[in-house]
Formats: structure tokens, C-alpha cells, sequence
């Protein structure tokens, strides 16, 4: 662990974006849930409120709630400025302009801000980080992870996507991993190949669309299960 606060960019997204991102059914939703790299996410909050179960897993979750709320004040508008530079790059539908854009992230992270305290306590937000998870094998049904594996890949080897992988396979029945694109909005060269891998270890991979786009051409994630 060990992740320096000041190397950490907190962007949370809300509940109704994790339901379309990665096309969760209600009956998903009553389900064991693992957010992997979940940041500020307003759905642990959101979720636990409707009476579901989930654990979210970050190293933001080291800090207290003073030091990352500093934190997503000193980024959020660099964050902003960045998209509104790359506005080509996004639909703006469901999201129809950048203060749009602004204030469905403050709100999903006021919400995440509001439950940290109560839910660090009780174990939904563990401070961690991919590729190992501190977690016993099958303690949850599904695993997900958004904006992390194949965004990154020009930063995370396919070793490293493979480990992680791995690793939610052993803690969770079912992973979905979403936008299947880079950061430069093409798509992730370790995709077919993590898909032949995992199949070649004898999952089922398969790419699915799901009802999110907002990131231009992000509407896909890859489910692994066991076959």
C-alpha cells in the first residue's frame, strides 16, 4: 500500500451510472457485490441504502474523509478542464454539457463522502489496490471494476490485467470490468488477449454491450465467469 494522497485523482461516479456501465439487473443487485478501484463512488452508499450488499477496495480509502475531500477539491476542476479539452471525445446524451458533467460527479462523491465514515467502519470501504485482493476465495458473486484495467493500458502490463483477473476470478463467481477503451479512446490492445487466456484457463469470456456511453465507443464490458 502506501499510495501517496497527492498521485490519487478521486472521480466518482454515481449508482445509476455502475447500473448502466455494467448493465447490473435488480436481481444483480441483491447479489454479494466487490467494487475493485471504486474512489468516490456514490453506489456503495446508494446501494447499502436500498439494502444490498457491497465492498468497495481503494487505496483512497487509506485517508480520512477531511484529507479526501482536500483532495477532490485540489483535482475537480483540472479533471473538468481536461474533459472540456477532449469534449469530441464523449456523448454528451444522458450528460448533455460539462457543468452537467460536474455536477453528477460532486453529487455521486458528496453522497460517497456522507457514508465513508459509517462504512469504513462497517467494512464497505477497505483501503486496497489490484492486482491482490485481501479477500477469501468466493466471498462475493459479482466483481467490477470500472475506469481502471484496459483504461490504463499503456501503464498496466497484460501480466498485470491477467494477475488481476486472476485474483477477482478467486474472490468473486463473476467479473465485469468496463470501458474496454484506453485513455486515448481506442481500444485496449489487451482485450482479445485477455479473452483468449481466460478462455484457454477455462473461463467463459465474452464482451457485452451495455445501455452506457460516454466515453465515444465506450459501450461494451467484458464478463468473465467460470464456464
Amino acid at each position: 500500500m502506501g499510495m501517496a494522497l497527492d498521485t490519487i485523482v478521486p472521480w466518482g461516479r454515481s449508482f445509476e451510472e455502475y447500473v448502466a456501465m455494467f448493465g447490473l439487473t435488480n436481481t444483480d443487485l441483491t447479489k454479494r457485490i466487490l467494487g475493485c478501484g471504486d474512489g468516490p463512488a456514490g453506489f456503495n452508499a446508494a446501494l447499502t441504502a436500498r439494502g444490498g450488499t457491497v465492498v468497495s477496495l481503494d487505496p483512497l480509502y487509506a485517508f480520512n474523509k477531511e484529507q479526501i475531500r482536500g483532495r477532490i477539491a485540489g483535482t475537480y476542476q483540472t479533471v473538468l478542464d481536461q474533459v472540456r479539452a477532449n469534449s469530441h471525445d464523449y456523448v454528451w446524451d444522458v450528460i448533455p454539457s460539462i457543468d452537467a458533467l460536474g455536477h453528477v460527479r460532486m453529487s455521486a462523491m458528496e453522497t460517497f463522502l456522507a457514508d465513508f465514515e459509517a462504512g469504513r467502519r462497517a467494512d464497505r470501504y477497505i483501503a486496497g489496490e489490484l492486482p491482490s485482493l485481501p479477500f477469501e476465495r468466493g466471498t462475493f458473486d459479482i466483481a467490477l471494476s470500472s475506469h481502471f484495467l484496459f483504461l490504463y493500458s499503456a501503464h498496466l502490463s497484460l501480466e498485470f490485467h491477467l494477475q488481476a483477473l486472476n485474483d477477482m476470478l478467486r474472490v468473486a463467481h463473476e467479473v465485469r470490468l468496463f470501458p474496454l477503451l484506453t485513455l486515448d479512446g481506442f481500444p485496449s490492445p489487451h482485450v482479445p488477449m485477455v479473452i483468449e487466456r481466460l478462455s484457454r484457463q477455462g473461463h467463459r469470456a465474452e464482451i457485452a454491450r451495455v445501455p452506457y456511453e460516454f466515453q465515444r465507443g465506450g459501450n461494451a464490458m467484458l464478463v468473465v465467469a467460470p464456464a
